[in-house]
């Protein structure tokens, strides 16, 4: 569920938008779910392909899925890189009763607390920005700008961040929409053996000023050998990050999810319409 008044128009620039930091044109984002304890034990591998390149990224966690290691969070900390939760469990039922769901925020906000975290995503991307802002949180990256393939395919319509407010009179949280389709999407359910679709969106989200967020899950690509059931070669990020730098150069701003957030919450502007 969005709230009203939400964001329409996938390329409107919000009224007052000042732009990225430095003037870039437009903003990269990355972000990992790590849905499985197989994921976790490839986070290092994913790690390591962003380091190589000078980028750095999130990595959203499920605690009560599996035991979430506390030496890979320092770790990725350690090294510039950003935890999130990534829900309590990946069942589906978040938003089935608001009391299912409040029982639920005050457990994830235990885990926000311990780990440091300021970043939420709803598990399947199920959201109720109402709700969300329940969680002491500064962002939640719940939603796309559009994704029919979403089990809750109701699409924000917007590739800039935006300002959700709270029923209880707390600052507003800011959603951050992934813009770019998830992994998951394009080469295991559609196939797709390339990142055509990846460059061809990220054309389009530059082109207008916009935020480019893309979520890859370390759960789904394979680091060595051929990629079994359910798996992609990590060649095809590596080749996706290569890619944007080698053809936008200096022209974008890179941060993490926490600093898109942040510069957001600072800046005095509307939400497209």
């Amino acid at each position: 569920r969005l709230p009203s008044g939400h964001p329409g128009q996938p390329s409107g620039i919000p009224e007052g938008w000042p732009g990225w930091p430095e003037g870039k044109r437009f903003a990269l984002v990355l972000t990992h779910d790590v849905d499985t304890a197989r994921g976790q034990d490839r986070c290092l591998d994913l790690a390591k392909i962003e380091k190589d390149l000078g980028f750095r990224s999130s990595f959203n966690f499920v605690p009560r899925r599996y035991e979430v290691s506390a030496p890979l969070r320092e770790r990725l900390t350690e090294e510039g890189f950003e935890i999130g939760v990534h829900g309590l469990y990946h069942d589906g039922r978040y938003f089935t009763s608001r009391s299912l769901f409040c029982e639920r925020a005050r457990q994830i906000n235990a885990y926000l607390r311990q780990w440091g975290a300021v970043g939420f995503r709803a598990p399947s991307m199920l959201h109720n920005l109402d709700w969300i802002g329940d969680l002491d949180i500064e962002y939640d990256a719940s939603t796309f700008d559009t994704d029919p393939f979403e089990p809750q395919a109701d699409g924000v319509g917007t590739i800039f961040p935006f300002l959700v407010p709270r029923a209880d009179g707390r600052s507003p949280y800011v959603e951050l929409p992934y813009t770019l389709p998830q992994d998951f999407t394009l080469f295991v359910l559609l196939r797709e053996d390339g990142i055509g679709t990846w460059k061809r969106k990220l054309a389009w989200v530059s082109d207008h000023g916009g935020m480019a967020l893309l979520n890859v899950h370390p759960d789904y690509m394979a680091f060595g050998g051929r990629p079994g059931i359910e798996e992609y070669p990590a060649a095809y990020y590596r080749e996706f990050l290569e890619h944007v730098r080698s053809v936008y150069g200096n022209q974008f701003w890179h941060g993490l999810p926490r600093e898109a957030a942040r510069w957001s919450a600072r800046q005095a502007y509307s939400k497209p319409v």
